[in-house]
């Protein structure tokens, strides 16, 4: 019981190694077998390894059966847990459809002045890109108090939009 215990604590280790030197360990692999298209991750080899061990440690102590019984019960057990990790990982690596927030997606949004923005003249506002908070610079065709909400008419330059109070 324990070497698969050992095994499934060295599976562990070698996830958090994954983890820890994202990329380095990775050139070891490619180079060993790159065109196995991902059999040969880290992350899969580490799940595989403890799968493996806890699970032959689990059949081993609750059954009677020997090594052997506990070993395939292991290796199936470690093949499905390594094929859900490249399965997952794929399919996390898939998900770059969707394209990067741009500045002329603030068109139309809400947000709050920072700085006020005297007529015609420029002020400062908090506006949310992708979910980040960003701070523009801010133009307006009236004067907007400080803490005012505003709505983004136009984007003028990378940096700067034109903005128009809200009314309540």
């Amino acid at each position: 019981m324990d070497w698969f215990l050992g095994l499934g604590i060295a599976g562990l280790v070698l996830l958090v190694l994954a983890l820890v030197f994202d990329g380095v360990l990775e050139g070891v692999l490619d180079s060993l077998g790159g065109g196995l298209d991902g059999f040969l991750s880290l992350p899969v080899i580490a799940g595989f390894v403890s799968a493996l061990g806890f699970t032959g440690a689990i059949v081993l102590g609750s059954t009677g059966t020997g090594a052997g019984v506990a070993t395939g019960a292991g290796v199936v057990a470690g093949g499905v847990a390594g094929w859900g990790t490249r399965w997952f990982s794929r399919a996390l690596m898939r998900d770059g459809s969707a394209p990067a927030p741009r500045g002329e997606d603030l068109t139309g949004t809400s947000g709050s002045v920072v700085t006020a923005i005297p007529t015609d003249g420029y002020g400062e506002v908090l506006l949310y890109l992708g979910g980040q908070p960003v701070k523009y610079a801010a133009r307006s065709a009236v004067s907007v108090a400080r803490g005012a909400e505003v709505w983004v008419e136009s984007v003028l330059s990378p940096s700067s939009v034109a903005v128009r109070p809200v009314e309540h």
